[in-house]
């Protein structure tokens, strides 16, 4: 999107209209390309090239966890990319980025951490991160 020396993606296999509303998770493999709204998480192979785009008019209330993003609209959840994630001018992030690589464009905005981690590590630090939310849970109800 910003460099055009990187190297190709998936193919869009997966696409969510401008018109659609999808409640529920999403696991895919390949490219997935998002216009209209995904209340849920979006999940891709770890081990596959996997990307998903989500254009300025696309929105996801949930987390993103797939190795290359291109984000251009909203997302209300963690974002966890081992490899690459690319932030357009209207990119705008409700919680915690952790990447191997990011690229940001002048107007991105992230409420919330940036958190580098080498290749290979997000997927173990996902789960961690899931330990210690369904701790904190558990908490409340004690």
């Amino acid at each position: 999107m910003f460099n055009k020396k990187q190297k190709g993606h998936a193919v869009v296999e997966t696409l969510i209209g401008s018109n659609s509303k999808l409640n529920g998770d999403l696991h895919f493999q390949g490219g997935c390309h998002i216009d209209g709204t995904v209340i849920g998480n979006l999940t891709a192979d770890s081990d596959a090239d996997s990307a998903l785009s989500i254009s300025d008019i696309g929105n996801v209330d949930g987390g993103v966890t797939v190795p290359y993003v291109v984000l251009n609209g909203i997302v209300k959840g963690d974002i966890f990319a081992s490899q690459r994630v690319e932030l357009g001018s209207t990119a705008r992030v409700l919680g915690d980025v952790y990447y191997n690589l990011i690229q940001m464009a002048e107007g991105a905005e992230i409420n919330g951490k940036l958190v580098h981690q080498p290749e290979g590590q997000i997927s173990s630090l996902k789960q961690v991160v899931q330990m210690d939310e369904k701790a904190a849970e558990y908490r409340e109800y004690e």
